[in-house]
């Protein structure tokens, strides 16, 4: 390893955020740990860096033989040309050499066990320094993009990924563009240990508003839930805990300049502040964020009948039913959307399908009978009948057909 090499490394060192003097001794120990495997313990092995030339010396006590035959060995006419005139076999010669005056192949190890070292002490300052920012909003600039689409992202102290699968739809960067996302988790592989980001993840959306809004930040405010369709829409289900504090206008801010810097940074998402409720009619009606519901009916199966005017049903069930399915989300409802007419219309269907053919008005036991042996046994099996099949049973007629399709509209 050469004085250039050295100074390379340190440099990586340096640009890591590794600590130099932890470097210098990993170099010394490898370096001390590949020869002590060649050498006798009588050679009092020394490795060093030269302060002056900041290279790596070595220094070493070899034995004097007739003909040199392995790395602590030094021949008797080596050692008489250039260390002593006086030595003789048997004798200790104290060597002093640079790394690079070893033989290739031994430089070469001490350089993969060195390099290899210097890499899990990075992967361990990754896992430390992940390990403070998990679950917090990091920002880095693109270096590139891998094969599978994901975003190679320099973080400063190491690079991140943001996978394809963590990324919002619709959403595109270029190589040196800035960008934020959510420190999700840490993954081992070949390459050592990559960083891993998002900017689909609901906590992303809880930072960004932890950081965006004072009252958030401070706990005046808490956010309760979270449910995202990312790059569409996103409902926040906030709970004042100071009850001095208005939801609504602390998170909107002077000006709606608070959650317009959220809806900036996500790209003009929606975000829908959803005020929290205990009356849990209430809650799915904020969950929706229709105003003007005319009525919540909370059935045992937790389930939700929402009724609302005829031109509110688009906006309760939003853009591919997206509003309501966050709404359902986050409320842990099924919840279905009704305009009063067709409320009244399932209500009816439901009482038709449940409602024996015997209770409709008109009906005697012989009609009946004729009607349970044609299959007709629900009101609704007479509602969805036409005339012409009730009439062409046997003992029922035209006027008969018609008074029990009568009947069964408004049964």
């Amino acid at each position: 390893m050469s004085v250039n090499i050295l100074d390379a490394v340190m440099k990586l060192a340096a640009l890591k955020q590794l600590d130099g003097a932890e470097i210098q001794d990993i170099i010394v120990d490898s370096i001390t740990s590949t020869l002590a495997k060649r050498l006798e313990p009588e050679s009092e092995l020394e490795v060093y860096i030269d302060e002056e030339t900041e290279g790596i010396k070595v220094r070493y006590k070899s034995l004097v033989v007739e003909l040199e035959s392995g790395l602590g060995e030094i021949s008797l006419s080596e050692a008489r040309t250039i260390y002593d005139a006086e030595a003789e076999l048997g004798d200790y010669i104290q060597k002093e050499m640079s790394l690079q005056e070893f033989e290739p192949k031994l430089v070469k190890t001490v350089q993969k066990i060195i390099q290899d070292r210097i890499r899990h002490l990075e992967d361990e300052k990754i896992q430390n320094d992940f390990d403070k920012q998990k679950h917090t909003i990091v920002s880095g600039k693109i270096k590139s993009i891998d094969d599978n689409g994901g975003y190679r992202i320099d973080l400063g102290y190491t690079d991140a990924l943001l996978p394809m699968d963590e990324q919002i739809e619709n959403e595109y960067y270029r190589v040196n563009e800035n960008i934020k996302a959510y420190v999700t988790n840490i993954r081992s592989g070949n390459r050592g240990v990559t960083v891993i980001l998002s900017r689909t993840n609901p906590e992303f959306v809880k930072r960004l508003f932890e950081a965006e809004i004072p009252a958030i930040f401070s706990g005046g405010i808490k956010i309760r839930k979270i449910v995202r369709e990312p790059g569409i829409r996103t409902k926040v289900e906030l709970e004042a805990i100071d009850p001095k504090l208005d939801i609504i206008t602390e998170c909107i801010g002077p000006k709606g300049t608070r959650i317009d810097s959220i809806r900036k940074e996500l790209h003009g998402e929606q975000i829908d502040i959803v005020v929290h409720s205990e009356d849990l009619e209430k809650m799915i009606e904020n969950a929706l964020g229709i105003s003007s519901v005319k009525r919540v009916i909370v059935e045992r199966n937790r389930a939700a009948r929402v009724i609302v005017d005829e031109a509110d049903k688009v906006i309760a069930i939003g853009k591919q039913g997206k509003n309501v399915k966050l709404a359902a989300k986050l409320t842990g409802m099924k919840i279905d959307i009704f305009t009063t007419e067709e409320f009244e219309e399932k209500l009816a269907k439901e009482r038709r399908t449940v409602s024996h053919v015997t209770e409709l008005d008109g009906v005697s036991a012989k009609i009946g009978e004729v009607l349970r042996s044609a299959g007709y046994t629900s009101v609704q099996d007479i509602f969805q009948a036409s005339v012409s099949e009730l009439s062409a049973l046997e003992g029922l007629g035209q006027k008969t057909a018609e008074k029990l399709k009568e009947s069964a509209k408004y049964f």
